[in-house]
């Protein structure tokens, strides 16, 4: 009989640097009044200079790892869902697999929009209900501040930085995700993306000089897109795990727009007192949205055992995807000595990280120094 997937662990990191509609509206012609009222974003969270999108997944890992009382090496899977990635390759999940320690886990990143940690949430499902794995790492991480045109009053707003993470494990208990449901529709590509830096328009002088490399949105046509597709997974959700919305005590969207997230709620039936909102105080993380208002409502109290939850996404692609999940019996914490003992161990593994990085540049320096002194001899 397969095995159930339940999530064990969360956490989340957000940078302490705060964006307030008042600093925007000093330098742009808005206002906070007509941002609250359009987005429901009162601020937003922004990376320092030495915060990217791998060191913040680093973090909301190892917060996620703590709380399901797992050890790194016990991983078999690390997904990144992302849209603003360290490099274009390698994956960030590999920097987040060696940073960590987890040395028997396979990683790779998936690009997705908004809906990337959902449809990271079903592979991890997947990849536990036919065996191949027993504990998987599910990351939302983004830094979008880097691909804001901060002159841009329509997009600047909106986006922010932040990570969120879940452990996924098996278990014979039933309960944990219960259904998944994905959906794309390409032709909607160019409502929401960034025109160069891909293969198609590589970086050059006309590219950057027409800003191509920034977000472009076609605000309108994503709004109803969101509201539509955000009201239909959830539905569906539900109904391929048996259920309807009456059983739902939690919907948790992903944190685009808080008149969005009205829209949609007013489309269901669904009363405020059953929406995790977090886009107030975070801004639109992208795929970072979803595991960041998960762990808020934890903290908050919102959520407990037999909790039936509707994890709902909807982003660039354009893309959809939604998860229900019965909320299983929650871990105890882990003692004292075992969290001494996990950030030694995340400390060592990246001391072993550096010194493998050094000795690969030394071999470097003396594989050339070599291959001078036998040209030089010739």
């Amino acid at each position: 009989m397969p095995a159930n997937a339940h999530i064990t662990g969360w956490g989340s990191y957000l940078p302490e640097r705060r964006l307030t509609n008042d600093e925007l509206a000093a330098r742009l012609d808005t206002s906070d009044e007509w941002i609250r009222s359009h987005t429901g974003i009162s601020e937003r969270r922004i990376a320092s200079d030495g915060e990217s999108t791998a060191s913040m997944a680093i973090e909301a890992a190892k917060q996620a790892l703590l709380v399901a009382n797992l050890e790194p090496r016990r991983l078999d899977l690390i997904i990144v869902a992302t849209i603003s990635p360290e490099f274009i390759f390698p994956a960030t999940a590999c920097l987040v697999q060696d940073a960590i320690g987890a040395k028997a886990a396979a990683a790779f990143d998936i690009s997705a929009g908004c809906s990337g940690f959902v449809y990271a949430l079903a592979l991890a499902d997947q990849a536990i209900r036919s065996g191949s794995a027993k504990a998987a790492l599910v990351i939302g991480s983004e830094t979008l501040s880097r691909f804001v045109d901060w002159d841009d009053r329509r997009t600047c707003i909106l986006f922010a930085d932040g990570a969120g993470a879940v452990v996924v494990q098996a278990s014979d208990m039933p309960g944990g995700i219960l259904s998944t449901c994905l959906g794309s529709d390409g032709s909607g590509a160019d409502l929401l993306f960034i025109p160069a830096g891909g293969a198609r328009r590589p970086a050059s002088a006309e590219t950057l000089s027409q800003r191509e490399h920034y977000i472009q949105m076609d605000g309108r046509a994503v709004y109803r897109f969101a509201v539509n597709s955000l009201a239909r997974s959830t539905r569906l959700a539900l109904e391929k795990a048996g259920l309807d919305l009456r059983d739902m005590s939690l919907l948790i969207p992903h944190q685009a727009n808080g008149r969005i997230i009205s829209a949609a709620a007013e489309a269901l039936g669904v009363s405020e007192d059953r929406i995790v909102e977090a886009v107030a105080w975070c801004g639109n993380t992208s795929s970072a949205s979803i595991p960041i208002a998960l762990c808020q409502a934890i903290a908050d109290g919102r959520i407990k055992e037999g909790d039936v939850l509707v994890l709902s996404g909807f982003g660039a692609g354009l893309t959809w995807g939604a998860a229900a999940i019965r909320w299983s019996r929650l871990p105890t914490e882990p003692g004292r000595l075992r969290l001494i003992w996990y950030r030694t161990g995340y400390r060592a593994a990246a001391t072993r990280s550096r010194l493998r990085r050094l000795w690969r540049r030394w071999l470097a320096k003396l594989a050339a120094w070599f291959a001078n002194g036998s040209n030089s001899s010739q």
